[in-house]
């Protein structure tokens, strides 16, 4: 394997391993906060209803566009690690 070839390797590790994250992250906010947790963060108000509501209705789109950004700046970083910047 050429130095190129182990480059290119490592480069798509920690992409998937961000995206990975990522997904997890999503996936804890959107069905563990939402559904599985809603029970216990009912008793706190945000809005007028109660937080689990607010995550299945608002807050798990907010918080999704948030990682979606963080994607990016993280992917701008590893770009530049790894000498593939455009």
């Amino acid at each position: 394997m050429t130095s190129e070839q182990a480059n290119a390797a490592a480069y798509w590790k920690a992409n998937v391993r961000l995206i990975t994250w990522s997904l997890i992250i999503w996936a804890l906010v959107s069905y563990g906060f939402a559904m599985i947790l809603r029970p216990m963060v009912a008793g706190i108000s945000v809005g007028g209803s109660d937080l689990g509501f607010w995550f299945a209705q608002q807050g798990s789109i907010l918080f999704f566009i948030g990682l979606i950004f963080h994607y990016a700046w993280r992917l701008n970083k590893l770009d530049k690690e790894f000498g593939v910047e455009e």
